[in-house]
């Protein structure tokens, strides 16, 4: 254990022994493909640290970027892509002594699991069967990026874009193809897995770079030490269990 984690985690002690009347809120924006597991992280944190308060704020992680850089007053950041995590430290939003990778994903292209349309490779997408392709806006969405970034190495952006539908995040594509409001999507393997039930997983597709999850303590963060130490929880045996309930790998 390092020094530092020491201090952290002695810091959090502390903090617990002043009492409720003491505790503290923090505030933590993480990418909308950690929905379901955040949510059972911060329930477990809270058991911790009683009468502390996480509050989740969860979306694409480049609206979440811009958020943080307008002033929106967070705590911690988690993306779902390293290039996001790499511009709040251009822009001097991070404490970038705490940034770690905790979690790895998959992009998968989905199909509605009732009345979808055969597919079963990316070739299979320029059939004229499939009329519409739901993907994350490339600008803000990691998982969009990711996609636009893969068909392009296929060349296939050019002739599959006019069939695309672009969503403002990861669940908001799945989402559309849950409802059969498309006839496939691009998604994180951990997406996928939450709708068995309303989409099936019609490929696991190779990305030119790793879907890598990073989080960090903001620099202007007003609760750091109770920060560093969610951090800390994440990147924990404990922490580590909830990520693999919800199939994220190791990073």
């Amino acid at each position: 254990m390092t020094t530092l984690t020491s201090l952290r985690r002695l810091g959090l002690v502390l903090l617990l022994a002043c009492g409720s009347a003491h505790a503290e809120d923090i505030t933590v924006s993480a990418a909308a493909s950690l929905t379901n597991a955040y949510t059972d992280l911060a329930r477990q944190f809270e058991a911790q640290a009683p009468g502390t308060k996480v509050k989740l704020n969860f979306g694409a992680s480049g609206v979440l970027l811009q958020q943080m850089a307008q002033g929106a007053p967070v705590d911690v950041f988690a993306s779902a892509d390293q290039a996001t995590m790499d511009k709040a430290v251009s822009q001097k939003l991070i404490d970038t002594a705490t940034r770690r990778d905790f979690a790895t994903n998959a992009l998968v292209l989905v199909t509605p699991l009732q009345d979808g349309p055969a597919v079963a490779s990316l070739q299979d997408l320029k059939s004229a069967a499939v009329k519409r392709i739901a993907i994350g806006k490339p600008a803000t969405v990691p998982v969009g990026s990711y996609t636009q970034q893969m068909l392009q190495s296929a060349q296939l952006w050019t002739v599959l874009e006019p069939k695309m539908i672009q969503a403002d995040s990861v669940r908001q594509v799945l989402d559309y193809v849950g409802r059969g409001e498309v006839d496939a999507g691009f998604v994180y393997r951990t997406d996928a897995a939450i709708m068995p039930d309303k989409v099936k997983v019609a490929a696991t597709v190779r990305t030119a770079q790793p879907v890598s999850y990073p989080i960090a303590v903001l620099a202007d963060s007003h609760h750091k030490a109770l920060a560093a130490s969610f951090v800390d929880f994440i990147v924990s045996p404990a922490g580590r269990a909830v990520l693999d309930r919800y199939g994220f790998g190791k990073p």
